[in-house]
């Protein structure tokens, strides 16, 4: 189990050995920000970009277009995914191992593609990572406390599914023709008990409990702990045997709970796509935190397609530097970790639409195109240093 670890580790940062699209193949790296300018999709064109904060890139994004079932004749079409991980990469990479792989397996049982097709493959992923986790509990406690948001877009006959757990967002720039302007339309519920109608959902889901959520630090927390309600993973706010000892005291809550205190539960939308939507953001919250969804969407559309997620990345990072009064050229000086002071991990993708080839049957395959987005790559010894130390 171990050496299962450590392979799942050092594929959060090598890159893909799937088929890749684009001039600029499986991306590039400068520095800290791994990036691919322009890749085709069964439904159009797309740019990725990740940049790194941590001292170990928690986040994990992949584009997957093509077959969306293990059927010849099943589902095709493109899969979005980003995965923002909090308390290590080990969630984050199990999910951009496993979850596009359960969501086909579902879609072959149904041969279709739909929300309850989504459902069941955040089900089947969350058992799956509790599985490691009860696995390595005995060596590795401290991963129960490891987890992820989960955003998932899928694009299948005409019809957008989106899929989210935690704070990460997905926004659709729709063209308002009578004006030729792009408007923004945030897609994905978010799950931030910062957020004052969230917090009350939590709380009425758990009456019994007047420290359900605690502001520390002018931060809304659940226990004091955590931001988000709804995750994969953090195993020790779901089962209350992975919250003792010997996970670490600043994990271990008072008294044991009886229900789940975080959900997996995703948030689901279904819509069918109209040829006026020219586009769709999916981004980890590293990026919203400097943005509104309008200025975001005008950031796409105001500039080229090759490279938008990049220019999305840079523009990010500047505001952030402006905000610390320093310059963007300083602040790529910075090495990973402390970076994070400055800004989280950021990733996007855009994902743009092609009415014309959205409106094809959905036996027309087109081209096969399977990303994932990357960070710095680290030796082998870099790793099985982390994994050991966890």
């Amino acid at each position: 189990m171990c050496m299962a670890l450590l392979r799942l580790l050092k594929s959060c940062w090598l890159p893909s050995s799937g088929q890749h699209a684009g001039s600029d193949g499986a991306g590039r790296q400068d520095g800290l920000l791994w990036y691919k300018d322009t890749g085709q999709h069964v439904n159009g064109e797309f740019s990725m970009a990740v940049v790194q904060a941590n001292n170990l890139l928690e986040d994990q994004c992949q584009v997957e277009s093509g077959a969306l079932s293990l059927l010849d004749a099943g589902p095709c079409g493109t899969f979005i995914g980003v995965y923002d991980g909090h308390g290590g990469p080990e969630t984050a990479c199990y999910i951009n191992d496993h979850l596009f792989n359960n969501l086909k397996r579902f879609a072959s049982e149904q041969n279709t593609m739909s929300a309850e097709v989504l459902r069941k493959a955040y089900q089947a992923t969350e058992d799956g990572f509790f599985s490691v986790v009860r696995a390595e509990w005995p060596v590795k406690p401290q991963i129960a406390a490891v987890g992820s948001c989960c955003l998932v877009g899928v694009i299948a006959g005409g019809t957008l599914y989106v899929a989210n757990v935690g704070d990460s967002r997905a926004v659709l720039g729709r063209l308002v023709k009578a004006t030729g302007e792009v408007l923004a339309l945030q897609l994905s519920a978010e799950h931030n008990v910062g957020i004052e109608s969230v917090r009350k959902e939590l709380q009425s889901m758990h009456p019994e409990d007047e420290q359900i959520v605690v502001l520390r630090h002018n931060v809304w927390r659940v226990k004091g702990l955590i931001q988000v309600c709804r995750s994969i993973g953090d195993v020790y706010l779901k089962k209350p045997e992975f919250n003792r000892e010997p996970l670490y005291t600043k994990f271990r809550l008072r008294e044991t709970f009886k229900k789940p205190i975080l959900s997996s539960e995703p948030a689901i939308t279904v819509q069918s796509l109209q040829p006026h939507d020219q586009f769709l953001i999916f981004a980890s919250d590293g990026l919203w935190e400097h943005f509104s969804n309008q200025d975001a969407v005008d950031i796409v559309q105001n500039g080229p397609r090759n490279g938008s997620a990049r220019r999305l990345v840079k523009t990010a990072m500047q505001e952030a530097a402006k905000k610390r009064e320093m310059r963007y050229s300083d602040l790529k000086k910075i090495d990973r970790g402390v970076r994070r002071h400055f800004h989280d991990d950021i990733t996007v993708i855009v994902i743009f639409l092609d009415s014309n080839l959205i409106s094809r049957a959905t036996s027309n395959r087109g081209p096969a195109a399977s990303v994932r987005g990357g960070g710095v790559n680290l030796s082998a010894s870099t790793v099985a240093s982390y994994s050991t130390s966890i």
